[in-house]
């Protein structure tokens, strides 16, 4: 099942031991390269257009745990300044 990634208002949270900085991500990508050869041979990549990218499975660092981590909002982003201008 694909993990969703993170956007500017979230990030990543292990929900077993609360980790928000460190994980293995396993991904598919399909792109298109374009490499250049000098005349010895040797390649060089100039151009990397990524046509999808899908995150299988994200792994927590600290835990090990494969199937505990969620999305939640990055502090200060315009949903928490939402919450607090509905309490006050």
């Amino acid at each position: 099942m694909p993990v969703p990634l993170p956007t500017a208002a979230t990030r990543w949270r292990c929900t077993l031991c609360g980790n928000l900085t460190r994980f293995d991500v396993t991904r598919s990508t399909k792109v298109v390269e374009y490499i250049h050869l000098d005349l010895a041979g040797e390649p060089k990549l100039e151009e990397t257009e990524v046509l999808s990218e899908t995150v299988e499975s994200v792994r927590c660092r600290w835990c090990n745990a494969a199937d505990q981590v969620e999305l939640v909002d990055r502090p200060g982003t315009a949903a928490e300044a939402e919450a607090d201008s509905t309490q006050g």
